[in-house]
């Protein structure tokens, strides 16, 4: 069977993207300077939006929408994790393991990721939502206040949520629509 992945031109999308075997090394601060710096790059050479955002020990969750013409998240993903992979793996001198060395791949990454297209405004502060709570749902902190590579910060900042916003509170999400 072949996957197929929705792609709208100017489409906004929730993506999850995780580490091989979950390995916890995304929240190490060479990696997230990393990680940022890539990001980047990517976005000058081709654009998008990233509407939200969150950075785990093992995966990160995000929105993006793409420039109006324009469809091609997958090239974006592409790039982000080729990049990052190759600088990771040169800073760190890792070896991959032998059957993503025939591939010349990196041991960095899940080799795909789960992409959702936001389909209405309820189901985007659905799932900006389910960004900002994520790392009280894994555990991490016990609000999203507390956890620093966040866009619930951004959030603050432009009066969209209150900081005590998830403190103390169980919010629960329908399973198997977030690509965990």
């Amino acid at each position: 069977m072949q996957y197929r992945r929705a792609k709208a031109k100017g489409g906004t999308y929730f993506f999850t993207v995780v580490t091989y075997d979950r390995r916890r090394i995304l929240c190490a601060p060479d990696n997230v300077a990393l990680l940022r710096t890539v990001f980047k790059s990517v976005m000058e050479r081709h654009p998008f939006k990233i509407d939200a955002f969150v950075l785990l020990p093992d995966h990160l969750h995000c929105i993006w929408t793409l420039p109006h013409e324009d469809r091609d998240f997958s090239k974006r993903w592409h790039l982000i994790k080729s990049d990052f992979s190759r600088q990771c793996a040169a800073r760190h001198k890792t070896t991959p393991s032998v059957s993503r060395q025939r591939k010349k791949e990196q041991a960095i990454w899940q080799r795909r990721f789960w992409e959702h297209q936001i389909r209405s405004e309820t189901d985007f502060i659905n799932h900006v939502e389910y960004i900002h709570f994520n790392p009280v749902k894994h555990g991490l902190v016990q609000a999203p206040k507390d956890w620093e590579y966040s866009s619930f910060h951004r959030y603050v900042r432009e009066g969209i949520y209150d900081v005590k916003w998830g403190a103390r509170e169980e919010i629960t999400f329908d399973p198997g629509t977030w690509g965990e």
